[in-house]
């Protein structure tokens, strides 16, 4: 069972890398396009990281996750997966992906103040 389940994981690595959506990702139209690319590593919904060094994004700000992305992007931050990932993305993709994944349920517990705005 291990075995299987580590050959899909690498098939689905592979397939999102090739740009290709993952049927459960294609099949919700409300889920960007490009989050099939994040559902790779991060998980479907960004809550269950493949990886434990990979972090969850389920529950993040959007603001944090679409400057993450930028900084990727840039070349502020290094890591060569999610560099790679983020230079393909344009700034509508960024925005769309960080909402997304802003409103996905998370496995984390981070207190959201009543009244508070994060500033974008």
């Amino acid at each position: 069972m291990i075995a299987v389940m580590t050959t899909f994981k690498r098939i689905l690595f592979v397939a999102a890398l090739a740009g290709v959506a993952t049927p459960a990702i294609a099949a919700d139209s409300a889920v960007p396009e490009k989050a099939a690319l994040c559902a790779a590593c991060h998980g479907e919904g960004g809550a269950k990281p493949i990886m434990p060094e990979y972090p969850v994004i389920a529950g993040q700000y959007a603001n944090y996750l679409a400057h993450s992305l930028h900084e990727y992007k840039d070349g502020k931050r290094k890591n060569p997966v999610m560099s790679a990932q983020a230079a393909g993305l344009t700034d509508a993709e960024i925005k769309a992906l960080a909402a997304y994944y802003e409103a996905q349920a998370s496995p984390l517990y981070t207190p959201k103040i009543p009244g508070h705005k994060v500033t974008k």
